[in-house]
């Protein structure tokens, strides 16, 4: 029965998405209140209908409903709790309707948190957000029901996919899906601000907060992601340019620059045409994430659903949404002016180059990922993309983006000089230096250096902006939140890109057939197999293993690896041991063998790489922080 409440309020919810998308836009045309009024309620109507209808389907996992087919499939009455609830978003199904909830609960707070924007404007986006609600609810009914009852009824369920049966994946889904749907806010005010002809520093000082939240749920999801991907699936690697993971990456990219164009338009009015472009773009590519996931067309692990029928009808609603907003950007954008000069050598300045930088990258991303595809389509070619290419791409883009992102914020608004960069070439020019030499005399890599000298050069450059608006760190508590939330943000850029360039120069593994008491040596690490023995958990059986790791002779950190085979699913996964320090980072994982002819024991050595982790958390907590800023309560200057 509950099933078939949850069916029930969906199919009510798209009437709901319907109304809601269609009489706040006739009401907007038509001037008439009421209708528009209509709009705010209905969001409020159309969030509750969903969040009981997914509440609904999480009850049937954890009651353990095998009658329905989702919980069959993706659940087991002895799987722990947690997993049982986060099964709920590990597949198709359920992953899309927790999409659409966050859709419906984005569109119900426009209300709650515009009340003084022009009704007409707020009418016209909320009825797109109700248009795309409607078009997600369609495709859950027709192409995803996540109520379809089995029969016969099975005595158990298959559980959950193994690699999902992790805490880090608990968390990590919503979080993405926070960031890639937050966008369609600033989708829907972009094509209702087309709508209505104009964008002034309201709309931009209104949305930014909202893009700000978008971004930094992206940028956390990005980064437990990672996280998952680097302790879970034994890759050895942060960032594997797998193509689902690079579908994340372009609206991060996309939304990083929209979210610095929004700043400018919202301070001096300038850039409107170009921020309403990135506003339908971002989002389009987060639909295109969702496409890729759901289509077949890219084989990841990943991956969702291969049904081309499901991948069709999302490749329908991301033609529809996209192909109406950009002709309808078309034929208005001509009427959105802009206000204000500047010259290049300027604040300003420092933020276009910034979004030419950023869009060119997300360009190179997009082309690594869907290129193979379309050779595919074309000639039946396979061919294959990965990290040479980017490497060679999107590197030199992101290394000169760094070098602006240093300098930028020491600018002035409107028109600068370049005498404004004198204190950051005094500070940072013989820093960088040093830094250069000594990586490359001790480290023995001269573009290791170079790339920890950038990384410094962009904290120098960060801290003394922060100097500069501070009036040299004497006026601290009068800042504002935006304030540390910029210098929070680059230098988690900084710390990020050290992270990354010491694990892409430094890095080294070993891979070997060991026995009880044989040894891999990695970078001056001694991996000793200690002892293995197998054991039954509570939906598993394992293989652990022991692995003693000395340095000099000193003894470091016992490590636990397992080989675990899930009966249900008659899958085996491996679960690496790990020493995690803010320095070296070393694992072991098991694979395969005996103890006649020894097991497999990949041993890794990973200088910094939780400084990736920890510069993507900043990012992600600086956004967070910016949102209490009061200037965009207030339309005060930004920083």
């Amino acid at each position: 029965m509950i099933a078939e409440f949850g069916h029930y309020l969906l199919i009510l919810a798209l009437f709901t998405a319907l109304a809601q998308g269609s009489l706040p836009l006739f009401g907007a045309h038509k001037n008439a209140e009421k209708l528009m009024l209509f709009g705010d309620r209905a969001t409020q109507v159309l969030f509750v209908l969903i969040l009981l209808s997914f509440i609904a389907l999480t009850a049937t996992f954890i009651t353990s409903d095998f009658s329905v087919k989702l919980a069959a499939s993706h659940s087991h009455s002895m799987k722990p709790f947690l997993y049982k609830i986060s099964g709920v978003w590990g597949n198709h199904e359920g992953s899309i309707l927790l999409w659409t909830l966050m859709l419906a609960l984005y569109a119900a707070l426009i209300p709650v948190f515009g009340s003084h924007l022009p009704k007409t404007l707020k009418a016209r986006a909320i009825g797109v957000q109700g248009l795309l609600a409607f078009g997600f609810l369609a495709f859950i009914l027709f192409t995803s029901n996540p109520f379809e009852r089995l029969n016969p009824v099975p005595a158990d369920g298959l559980g959950l996919n193994p690699l999902l049966q992790d805490p880090g994946l608990a968390i990590h889904p919503p979080m993405l899906y926070m960031g890639y749907v937050g966008f369609s806010v600033a989708f829907s005010f972009s094509v209702a601000a087309l709508l209505e002809g104009k964008v002034d520093s309201l709309w931009a000082q209104w949305l930014r907060p909202w893009v700000l939240a978008a971004w930094s749920f992206l940028t956390l999801g990005i980064m437990l992601g990672s996280l998952w991907a680097y302790y879970e699936l034994g890759w050895g690697g942060w960032w594997m340019w797998d193509p689902v993971e690079n579908v994340s990456f372009m609206p991060w990219l996309a939304g990083t620059a929209l979210l610095h164009s929004i700043m400018v338009l919202g301070t001096r009015h300038k850039l409107a045409n170009w921020t309403i472009l990135l506003g339908i773009s971002t989002f389009s590519l987060s639909l295109v994430g969702t496409f890729v996931v759901r289509s077949g067309v890219l084989v990841s692990v990943h991956s969702f659903a291969t049904d081309p029928e499901r991948g069709v009808f999302i490749l329908l609603l991301l033609m529809l949404a996209t192909g109406a907003a950009l002709t309808l950007y078309a034929l208005k954008a001509k009427t959105l002016k802009g206000t204000g000069e500047f010259e290049p050598i300027s604040r300003e300045g420092g933020l276009i180059l910034n979004n030419l930088l950023l869009i060119t990258a997300c360009a190179t991303v997009f082309l690594g990922t869907f290129y193979p595809l379309f050779m595919d389509a074309i000639t039946g070619d396979k061919i294959s993309v990965g990290k040479p290419y980017f490497d060679l791409t999107f590197a030199p883009i992101m290394l000169i983006l760094l070098l602006f992102m240093g300098a930028a914020p020491l600018l002035k608004w409107r028109k600068d000089t370049l005498s404004s960069l004198k204190r950051l070439s005094i500070f940072a020019l013989p820093i960088t230096i040093l830094i250069i030499i000594l990586v490359a005399f001790f480290g023995k890599s001269v573009l290791g250096g170079i790339g920890l000298a950038i990384a410094a050069y962009l904290a120098i450059g960060t801290i003394l902006a922060f100097a500069k608006k501070t009036q040299n760190f004497k006026n601290l508590s009068r800042q504002a939140a935006g304030t540390y939330g910029f210098v929070l943000a680059h230098l988690g850029v900084a710390i990020f890109t050290a992270g990354a360039v010491a694990m892409s120069v430094w890095a080294e593994d070993d891979i070997g057939r060991l026995k009880i008491g044989e040894s891999l040596n990695v970078a001056g690490y001694s991996f000793t197999l200690d002892k293995v023995a197998p054991g039954q958990r509570e939906n598993y059986q394992y293989l652990n293993a022991k692995v003693n790791v000395e340095k000099n002779g000193k003894a470091i950190k016992t490590l636990s690896t397992e080989q675990r085979f899930y009966p249900v699913r008659n899958m085996v996964t491996t679960e690496a041991g790990f020493h995690f320090t803010l320095g070296p980072t070393i694992f072991t994982a098991i694979s395969e063998g005996n103890s006649q002819d020894g097991w497999i024991v990949r041993a890794n050595y990973h200088p910094y790489v939780t400084w990736i982790w920890i510069g993507a958390f900043l990012m992600s907590l600086a956004g967070f922080i910016s949102l209490f800023d009061r200037r965009l309560r207030f339309r005060e200057d930004v920083i």
